[in-house]
């Protein structure tokens, strides 16, 4: 191109002089050096300013075919089901969601869900709520780290804010943004390439532009579920680069970015849930953002968009509002959406769930009934088969969930489903059923998978687990940290097994595990599952014991996020022996005070009362319990909830 221009811009020169010469001859003699030495310096003008207007233009369509291709694939959103299945417009279906600037800066080692109920007490005066569209606005800020529990909302927040920006609805300053998530980084975590080049391949609208530059146009990089990350990110050894056509792995370019080596002028949005949060190093992160998911009123709020009849609607309203336990989770959308599922079809059956594990139970049981009806349609004359099949996906899932549970995963990869011999190819796992509850997503660069929501995952490993021990002679043993569960000789053995193994986990990780375990115990929930368990499977015998173990474990142990979940625990065992025995003490102390004395196991019950109560928490008097020195312990989470402790 320069050569071609050189050419023209040099025979309209050499006529431009012919016709000067033509007119003022005299000027040939005087001044033919001149014009010879001005040549050149011309041709250069104009060749600068041919490739400043070049790249101008250019700069100008680039943006606009990157927001044609990020609305196609941001406008729409499959709600809990995979992409086989219908979608529904983001902006007709999107709910605002509580976000607050800060968050919580301690290390947290409770399951996720015990997160979400701490949170729902915090006082909402203690908190600074921000717009997920003013992330970038009146604040020198480079990186952003917005932090949240699984299902939360992070990636839809991520969705809405890049189709807001593409529709030009905000953030017009923003010339370029780039989402890259991690779950798409991670099938080329060992490719060698340069940044530009990084960008080249995701969004090949912007090939033609060879550099970025970071000064004269604002552009974003969005990180998306930094938790769902494959790759080391060595902040602390990684070589370091500066020019953004140097080759290198993609941990590499990453860490460079995200420290600013490589253009230290470009924003960065990361997202990730909690416990990965750290991997960021704290002189990376300008500001850290918190994703509460629904508050109370967005909560009916969705429901009134998700259920077309309103007074259907209100009665699901209703009926979460009056069950602590389902109304905290609804901070979750995913949950959301499977409550408004369930709840859809059972109001009127009057069999409601109340308990967790009778909500995914149902969850399952629709899915199931969902599936068999699209069968009989196509004239399916062997039920037993279909009912086999059925229970078959089922384990083949719920091994792959109970294996990548133990490992903290919550996407998988191909390999990942062919260690439980899951043959994705065949198509069969993701089908019917199955596609409501376990998730397959193409993406760029290959298909990763993902049940609806981690608690989906947690369900579908206790339900493996439960089956898988009446069935040992032919399950394959797993060489795993929870592999001796299947060990045990008696369900009740089981059980306490998973007890203990819960309470030994540091994180939390397997504490709605625990729950949906105990509650599959039950007579109840095992007559719903009926079609899933054979009558050897079905056993219930095992109840009191297991209740009688809980009551110890919560006696010994001091540590009070523990034993808050243990009452969760007997809750799903639908035990509430010591709840109403703090209760009558509440009573008896209101009429009676300074008489009685707490237990240790009753204290713990106090705190469970209080934290599940639905009364606000303004002032807290420790006086009024003459409380020891270990119960002051037990009592912290009632404090941290509290207005105001005395």
């Amino acid at each position: 191109l320069q050569h071609t221009l050189i050419s023209l811009v040099q025979k309209e020169l050499s006529m431009c002089q012919r016709l000067l010469r033509a007119d003022y001859p005299t000027l040939e003699a005087h001044n033919s050096t001149l014009f010879t030495l001005f040549t050149p310096k011309l041709v250069k003008q104009l060749l600068v300013k041919y490739f400043s207007l070049h790249f101008y233009v250019f700069s100008e369509m680039a943006p606009k075919k990157l927001k044609s291709k990020l609305i196609e694939k941001c406008k729409r959103i499959n709600e809990g089901i995979s992409q086989h299945g219908t979608s529904t417009l983001l902006n007709e279906i999107y709910t605002e969601l509580y976000i607050i600037e800060g968050g919580s800066g301690d290390v947290n080692n409770e399951h996720e869900v015990r997160q979400i109920e701490t949170a729902s007490r915090r006082p909402a005066t203690q908190e600074k709520p921000i717009n997920c569209n003013d992330l970038f606005k009146d604040k020198p800020v480079r990186n952003v780290l917005t932090k949240g529990v699984a299902g939360i909302g992070k990636t839809v927040s991520v969705q809405k804010f890049i189709l807001d920006w593409a529709e030009g609805k905000a953030n017009q300053d923003i010339h370029f943004i780039f989402p890259l998530p991690f779950r798409e980084l991670n099938f080329i975590k060992e490719t060698k390439l340069g940044l530009m080049e990084l960008l080249h391949h995701f969004f090949p609208e912007i090939k033609k532009l060879k550099s970025l530059d970071c000064d004269a146009y604002k552009v974003l990089f969005i990180f998306d579920g930094l938790d769902e990350c494959r790759l080391p990110l060595d902040f602390q050894n990684n070589e370091r680069l500066l020019d953004v056509t140097d080759k290198a792995s993609v941990d590499v370019l990453l860490t460079n970015l995200i420290k600013g080596n490589l253009l230290p002028s470009a924003l960065l949005w990361i997202t990730s849930r909690r416990a990965a949060a750290d991997q960021i190093p704290p002189e990376c992160v300008n500001l850290v953002t918190e994703i509460r998911g629904f508050s109370d009123p967005q909560k009916e709020e969705y429901f009134r968009k998700r259920v077309s009849d309103q007074t259907l609607a209100n009665s699901i309203i209703t009926h979460i509002k009056s069950s602590r336990s389902l109304y905290i989770m609804c901070h979750i959308p995913v949950f959301c959406w499977i409550a408004a599922t369930v709840l859809d079809r059972m109001l009127e059956t009057g069999e409601i769930p109340k308990t967790l594990t009778q909500m995914f139970t149902h969850f399952l049981i629709f899915q199931i009934k969902h599936r068999n009806q699209k069968y009989h349609k196509k004239c399916d004359h062997d039920p037993q088969k279909r009912i086999l099949e059925t229970k078959e996906n089922i384990l083949a899932l719920g091994k792959l969930a109970f294996q990548q549970l133990e490992k903290g995963n919550l996407i998988f990869y191909e390999e990942d489903l062919k260690e439980c011999g899951i043959n994705i190819r065949e198509g069969s796992v993701c089908s019917g059923v199955c596609t409501q509850i376990f998730r397959e997503e193409l993406l760029h660069l290959g298909k990763v998978f993902s049940f609806v929501h981690l608690n989906v995952q947690e369900f579908l490993a206790a339900l493996y687990v439960y089956i898988s021990f009446f069935n040992k002679d032919g399950k394959e043993q797993l060489a795993t940290d929870l592999s001796d569960l299947f060990n045990q000789s008696t369900m009740s053995d089981l059980l306490k097994s998973a007890v203990d193994k819960a309470l030994q986990s540091e994180n939390g990780h397997l504490d709605l595990f625990l729950r949906f375990l105990l509650g599959l115990s039950l007579e109840s929930n095992q007559t719903l599952l009926s079609g899933l368990l054979t009558v050897a499977e079905r056993s219930s015998h095992h109840k009191e014991d297991t209740v009688q173990y809980i009551k110890e474990k919560i006696r010994e142990n001091p540590s009070t996020e523990k034993s808050i979940n243990l009452f969760h625990c007997l809750n799903e065992l639908n035990n509430h022996s010591l709840v109403q025995e703090v209760q009558e003490y509440v009573n008896r102390r209101n009429h009676h005070p300074g008489k009685d004395r707490l237990s240790p196991d009753l204290w713990s019950a106090l705190v469970f009362v209080m934290l599940n109560s639905d009364e606000k928490l303004d002032n807290f008097d420790l006086h009024e319990y003459h409380p020891s020195e270990e119960c002051l312990k037990r009592l912290m989470p009632v404090v941290k909830a509290s207005t105001k402790a005395v």
